[in-house]
């Protein structure tokens, strides 16, 4: 199948091998009416898999907090806090309802086994790495489309309201619940399958993590970098998703620092060469009792993540 065949199919919703892969298009399990006409697992199996009487869980009042933090690339990044009762109620949610649930293997965020190492290591060698990043990434997870990924894994409608109620804020996934990362993996499964299936059809490695996506070249090819380009932003688009389309999209070449995740890839994966100076440069002044731009804490954590990095740099 040729490249424009392909990407012609893509515009259309995916391939056939595609279109099965996602939880959209799983059946629902008991699909025969139950008491009451309802269709699917209903507040009784709810309140059994969360340990709770279903008036105890309708009575989590849901509170949200909203504060802003800097981002690293400047501007600030709004947070929703839930309230305890509700962050607790979200933790048991997230354990006991979304845990064994299968994301797509091109999403590397908030999975187990998988980190930013896991992102970048996939990308490492290239020719070409193209950046891309999505905005409001939580925010643009629309709430219907968590509902209807609960309606698709098995849930009936009274389930899918309160499921919904307690996970979604806003019209959209809250970014500071426990739950909005492995949802927003989960309901995007078929946009990580149409996003491989373009990369398979272009000849590139693809994954992302949360709204950090990558493309990889093994050669210098400017129609299949556009094509990553334009597609991308059709399919997003169809999800509710935009592109920062200015700073935040890049492409690096061989002579050039490639980076993913903060993390160099050109030949192997490493944090910048800057930061591991600032790290031993830190380190030294602490050993000498003298003030650093780092706590002590704050050093243990960086020396972690370098250790973690280094430890999984090559698989």
């Amino acid at each position: 199948m040729g490249l424009m065949e392909w990407l012609g199919r893509l515009l259309r919703g995916g391939p056939p091998e595609v279109r099965r892969a996602g939880p959209a298009d799983i059946r629902r399990p008991g699909g025969a009416a139950r008491a009451g006409g309802q269709t699917g697992l209903g507040l009784m199996e709810l309140s059994r898999r969360l340990g709770a009487p279903i008036s105890q869980l309708q009575a989590i009042d849901v509170e949200y907090t909203e504060f802003t933090i800097p981002k690293r690339s400047g501007g600030r990044r709004t947070i929703l806090a839930p309230s305890r009762p509700l962050k607790d109620l979200q933790r048991r949610i997230l354990r006991r309802l979304l845990g064994r649930l299968r994301s797509h293997p091109a999403a590397t965020g908030f999975e187990r086994g998988r980190s930013i190492v896991t992102n970048a290591r996939r990308h490492v060698g290239s020719a070409v790495v193209l950046r891309m990043d999505v905005r409001e990434f939580f925010a643009s997870t629309e709430a219907s489309r968590v509902r209807a990924y609960f309606e698709a894994i098995g849930w009936g409608s009274e389930a899918v309201y309160l499921l919904s109620r307690w996970c979604t804020a806003d019209g959209g996934l809250p970014q500071g619940a426990p739950t909005s990362p492995r949802l927003s993996n989960l309901v995007n499964y078929r946009l990580d399958a149409r996003l491989s299936g373009l990369a398979r059809a272009i000849g590139a490695t693809y994954t992302r993590y949360a709204d950090d996506i990558t493309f990889s070249f093994p050669t210098e090819d400017r129609e299949a970098i556009h094509a990553a380009i334009r597609m991308t932003k059709k399919i997003l688009g169809e999800c509710g998703y935009r592109l920062h389309t200015k700073k935040k999209l890049t492409i690096r070449r061989r002579h050039q620092r490639q980076e993913v995740t903060g993390l160099v890839v050109n030949d192997r994966v490493a944090l910048p060469r800057e930061t591991r100076r600032r790290l031993r440069a830190v380190a030294h002044r602490l050993a000498r009792g003298r003030e650093a731009t780092l706590t002590p804490r704050q050093l243990a954590g960086w020396t972690a993540l370098m250790r973690m990095v280094e430890g999984q740099a090559d698989g």
